[in-house]
């Protein structure tokens, strides 16, 4: 069946991580900083580089492919262009998820989900 997901026979473990990115004068952010620091906006004055779009700033839950697994990562803040939906970074935020993947720090949790191909 063309242009439909079909189910394989395959389930998928994936660990899941809650981010906290540092900020300058502390290494770790409670998630009430982080809602705080959304409505200071971050991300307020800067301008979408494909679209000319404003950019807001959301809370997400970013899944990776590590080598043969995957992982989640939550509560990852990022910049979201509000027309064309580019995501951006900041660079202690990509820093962050890189040296916990890295060090392969204990994940918070695992989950099973279901596995399509095209």
């Amino acid at each position: 069946m063309a242009g439909y997901l079909t189910p394989t026979n395959k389930k998928l473990k994936v660990k899941i991580y809650s981010e906290r990115c540092p900020r300058p004068n502390r290494l770790i952010r409670t998630k009430e900083e982080m809602k705080k620091e959304s409505k200071m906006g971050f991300w307020r004055s800067e301008r979408c580089e494909y679209c000319d779009g404003p950019i807001v700033e959301k809370i997400i839950d970013l899944p990776l492919k590590v080598g043969k697994r995957y992982v989640l990562i939550k509560n990852v803040p990022v910049g979201v262009c509000k027309e064309c939906g580019t995501r951006y970074f900041a660079a202690n935020v990509l820093k962050t998820i890189e040296v916990t993947v890295r060090r392969r720090r204990k994940a918070d949790g695992e989950i099973c989900m279901q596995v399509y191909s095209l």
